[in-house]
């Protein structure tokens, strides 16, 4: 993406944001009963999204496959372009993953808060390498990056809140959340490890006490391990939670010698939200941290959480959330706000289309991927290097590809349902408008699928949403083929809608390129425009395979903006462009 564009869309999103969005901050954050509230006692809803893949990469983000933990990364580069080269690569990740321009970007997206992801290791060393066991050396890297991205965020009157992502020994049995060496001791097994966080939560808390843009401390993200019964791999099952508990407590303790004024947010086992055995509450300046995915977006999804608000007085967050369809991203932040619940989604970037910054792939990074995956050849040291560097060039903003229907669904669309153009389409004497780029906005305002979202935590239920995961975040299935996008998998009743300003009214031939799917007969469409239909029961031709351009002649519209409809009464093809000529 072209800076200049990236600009214009972060502007044209700022100005449509309503004012309702815009956090007045005022001073440190605290609790008040069952909601969070600023020093000048207004309530205030974090909207927030974490840093995942910065101080902190998992396997998946970058297309990995099976090489899921970060350490496992590291060995993988270091085998092809040795330590120094890697050392050099990871150093230059740290500085253009996540900078400033990220920073401002969110502020004029919407949001008002940042959760950062942090890997312990940026801050102290692990246990096994500590030169004199007991003690703790600290260092400076993690404590200056995190400097850095407050005065980034102070800047934009955002808060940050820090997250424990990965705690010395890993707490939990899903390797990759937070980097653990399955072979070492975890952060259950070693009370050297516990004390390091303790220490290291005591050190952070120190640091920052007097700082108010600091919006809460996360101490420890996603625990999932099983105390009472070690087949209950992921603490879902776990009744009691004393260790976990134990300890929170005591950072708790150590965090409060040193500052008095953050708020402290805790997680339940299970991935954040068994909290069996862990309430009530032992600080009166804490919230309740849950994590949301893949599952329905109604009510009770979060009807035991809203109880355990109730029964404990306390505000709760929804913490971590996202990697689904704009559609479920909508209907999730509806329901949490409008049960005064704040969120911080996950994540700002990588590689695919479900958040708002997508890192491309170079070839010399596929190349690389290919030969990992036993698909492709060895890459010289030379090649290996050169392609890394520049991949870890794309994650910078200015890089990355922004999509802007994900942040419009996140924020426009929670509040409201009118469709808007997702490109500027002017209709002169010949114009052609691309399938893909239908308006932007809500599902049954914008375009119609059946397929939407994903609920791949709920058994039986198999949706998935955009199919060919390309281009949009929407229901829409679009897919490149031969270096062009295209609708696909296009179901019964299934439409799509194109604002555009037609600059001379008359007569006009519209050209349809569509082309029947493999053992599909009988796809038929209609286009309207402006609730008036232009055509009706168009049959897609099905004599031959490939595109076909339905020719529909004499086609009269008014000059101005009109709303164009095409749906496909009978599915079963594919839809590339449509094209406006004057007669």
């Amino acid at each position: 993406m072209q800076l200049n564009s990236f600009k214009f869309h972060a502007l044209a999103l700022a100005f449509l944001l309503p004012t309702l969005l815009r956090v007045n901050a005022q001073g440190y954050l605290k609790t008040q009963g069952h909601i969070i509230i600023n020093e000048k006692n207004e309530k205030v809803i974090l909207r927030g999204m974490g840093l995942g893949g910065w101080m902190l990469q998992e396997g998946y983000m970058f297309r990995l496959g099976n090489i899921g933990q970060q350490y496992k990364i590291r060995e993988k580069i270091a085998e092809l372009i040795g330590p120094e080269k890697t050392q050099n690569i990871y150093d230059a990740w740290l500085i253009n993953h996540t900078t400033k321009r990220d920073i401002d970007s969110m502020a004029a997206w919407g949001f008002n808060s940042v959760r950062l992801p942090m890997h312990y290791n940026l801050y102290t060393l692990p246990v096994e390498e500590e030169p004199v066991l007991g003690q703790q050396t600290w260092l400076e890297k993690g404590f200056a990056l995190t400097d850095s991205l407050l005065a980034w965020c102070k800047a934009n009157h955002m808060y940050l809140i820090l997250d424990l992502h990965a705690t010395p020994g890993g707490q939990g049995n899903d390797l990759p959340i937070s980097d653990r060496h399955p072979e070492r001791l975890s952060l259950w097994q070693s009370e050297a490890n516990r004390v390091k966080v303790v220490a290291l939560w005591r050190k952070l808390a120190a640091r920052y006490a007097n700082e108010p843009w600091i919006g809460g401390y996360d101490i420890i993200n996603e625990p999932n391990w099983g105390f009472e019964d070690p087949a209950d791999t992921r603490g879902i099952k776990e009744t009691k939670n004393i260790p976990l508990k134990q300890l929170m407590q005591d950072i708790t303790k150590a965090i409060r010698e040193v500052d008095t004024k953050h708020i402290i947010i805790i997680e339940g086992n299970g991935f954040g939200n068994n909290y069996n055995g862990i309430l009530p509450t032992w600080d009166d300046n804490m919230v309740l941290s849950f994590h949301k995915y893949g599952n329905f977006t109604d009510v009770s999804s979060i009807q035991h959480f809203l109880d355990l608000r109730e029964q404990y007085n306390v505000p709760l967050w929804m913490g971590e959330s996202g990697e689904n369809s704009n559609t479920w991203f909508t209907h999730n932040i509806h329901l949490a706000e409008s049960h005064d619940i704040g969120w911080a989604w996950w994540q700002l970037k990588k590689i695919g289309i479900n958040q708002p910054l997508e890192i491309k792939i170079t070839p010399g990074y596929q190349a690389i991927l290919d030969y990992w995956n036993g698909k492709g050849p060895k890459p010289s040291p030379d090649e290996a290097y050169r392609a890394l560097i520049a991949f870890v060039g794309n994650t910078r903003l200015e890089n990355a590809v922004y999509h802007k229907d994900v942040t419009d669904a996140m924020f426009r669309q929670v509040v409201a349902a009118e469709a808007l153009p997702f490109k500027a389409h002017i209709i002169k004497d010949q114009t052609v408008i691309q399938a893909v780029d239908y308006d932007l906005g809500r599902n049954g305002s914008a375009y119609n699928d059946l397929d939407t979202a994903s609920y791949h935590y709920t058994p039986g239920v198999n949706t998935q949403g955009n199919r060919g995961y390309t281009y949009r975040n929407d229901g829409v299935d679009i897919r490149k083929e031969n270096g062009r996008y295209e609708i696909f998998n296009i179901e019964n009743g299934e439409w799509l809608q194109y604002t555009a300003q037609v600059a001379t009214g008359g007569q006009y031939t519209l050209r349809v390129a569509v082309a029947p799917a493999k053992d599909s007969v009988g796809a038929r469409f209609n286009i309207s425009a402006n609730g008036q239909v232009l055509v009706a029961n168009v049959p897609v031709p099905g004599i031959k395979e490939g595109w076909q351009i339905v020719a529909l002649k004499h086609i009269p519209l008014s000059q101005g903006k009109q709303r164009f409809r095409v749906e496909f009464v009978q599915g079963g093809c594919y839809f590339r462009e449509i094209a406006f000529e004057k007669e």
